[in-house]
């Protein structure tokens, strides 16, 4: 399986045998493989039945918000979302996403000159003395570490990282937590976990908040403006997204894409909902 495709048609196709149960998550996540022919994946299977209600989300589903979120990223050409469908399973209709093995430090890019505690163990964020990042690093926030003692979170000023960060933007991502980064061999970086989504107000919280009021790179620009000509109705994406989300949702998303085009900034926090997801890690 060399292709998104095809491990798109391996993930909604194949037999699903469910492997255990993931522990930690707050909804029913499930490790299982995808088999048909002679392929196989491992992947990770979110049953709708398995979610719990959001106050704050009372439309649709987290799965579906997942796929949503994947085929954004597909349509920026990034690929930051692991291949992600809609499919029956087991426990019913939910989100399939193929299995990353997320790799070591070394799959980061180095950002020395200002880390002092690794808290990701990815070398994308740390905690560090004093009030500057250092080089190659972006600050976000100060943090409580005890004792009546403070340290400044930074992530790396990754090109990575800096793409996640308007493809958060985008879907307006709620939950940009620290373990949801996903450094893959070969230095490819994947995002997890896109259930709290696509909401239409202002929901940004994230730990990527270094580039916060910054020009967006030309790359950026050029993608975003691709992305404006896909939202547009009777686009395959239009289509496919109005099938996942509902009609204001998805006029939230294009109202974000313009808005990230006209200013052509870094989006900042509003201050009228907290700006970083807890845990943050």
């Amino acid at each position: 399986m060399n292709t998104a495709g095809e491990v798109e048609e391996l993930l909604a196709e194949g037999e699903l045998t469910v492997v255990g149960r993931i522990p930690g998550a707050s909804n029913a996540v499930l490790l299982c493989t995808a088999a048909r022919g002679g392929a196989r994946t491992d992947c990770v299977y979110k049953p709708v039945k398995g979610e719990r209600p959001l106050w704050d989300f009372p439309d649709g589903n987290l799965a579906r918000r997942e796929v949503a979120a994947y085929l954004v990223s597909e349509a920026t050409g990034w690929g930051l979302v692991p291949p992600t469908v809609l499919r029956d399973g087991p426990y019913g209709e939910g989100m399939v996403q193929q299995w990353i093995d997320a790799a070591g430090p070394d799959a980061a890019q180095d950002g020395s000159g200002g880390a002092d505690a690794d808290i990701d163990g990815a070398g994308l964020l740390a905690l560090v003395e004093g009030e500057e990042a250092g080089d190659g690093w972006k600050p976000v926030a100060l943090a409580e570490v005890g004792e009546g003692r403070t340290a400044l979170l930074v992530h790396a000023d990754d090109p990575r990282l800096r793409r996640l960060a308007v493809l958060d933007a985008v879907i307006n991502n709620g939950d940009r937590k620290g373990g949801h980064l996903l450094p893959a061999p070969g230095g490819r970086l994947y995002g997890i976990d896109h259930g709290v989504t696509f909401h239409v107000e202002d929901k940004l919280r994230t730990l990527l908040w270094g580039w916060a009021g910054e020009p967006l790179t030309a790359e950026a620009c050029t993608v975003l403006a691709r992305l404006e000509r896909q939202l547009a109705d009777g686009e395959p994406l239009a289509t496919r997204l109005a099938e996942l989300i509902t009609t204001a949702e998805l006029a939230a998303v294009r109202a974000r894409v313009a808005r990230l085009l006209r200013t052509g900034i870094h989006p900042e926090p509003s201050g009228q909902w907290p700006s970083i997801p807890w845990p943050p890690v």
